[in-house]
C-alpha cells in the first residue's frame, strides 16, 4: 500500500493490489490447497524462467497468470527487502502508462 496509487480489494477471495485499475500483485494463501503461502506478481519478459531456475525454492509459476509471465514468490523463502524490490518492479511494470502512439498535435 506504500506504492503510489495502489488500491486493494478482495478478488477471488484474496487481497489483490491494483495500480491504474490494473492488478500487479495478488496474495495467495494455499490457493486450492497448493501449499503455497505466496504473492503472485507481474514480472518482466523472461524473468519468470530465470527466477524459477536460479531460486526454485523461492519462485514458481502460478496458475492462471503464470502463462503471462507472472511469478509466484514463496513468502517464507524471501526477506522483506527482496520482496519489496520485486513488488516495486511489478508495480512499475503495470503502473507505467504506455504511450498511446498518437501524436496529439495531429
Amino acid at each position: 500500500m506504500a506504492l503510489p496509487g495502489t488500491t486493494e480489494k478482495i478478488s477471488h477471495g484474496e487481497p489483490t493490489f491494483f495500480t491504474n485499475k490494473k492488478v500487479y500483485c495478488m496474495f495467495a494463501n494455499n490457493h486450492h490447497g497448493d501449499g503455497h503461502i505466496a504473492v503472485w506478481i507481474a514480472a518482466a519478459p523472461g524473468a519468470q524462467a530465470t527466477l524459477m531456475q536460479t531460486w526454485p525454492k523461492t519462485f514458481f509459476r502460478p496458475p492462471y497468470v503464470g502463462v503471462k509471465g507472472w511469478v509466484g514468490i514463496e513468502l517464507p523463502a524471501i526477506d522483506d527487502e527482496d520482496l519489496g524490490a520485486h513488488l516495486t518492479e511489478a508495480w512499475k511494470l503495470i503502473g507505467v502508462k504506455k504511450p498511446s502512439g498518437r501524436n496529439k498535435s495531429q
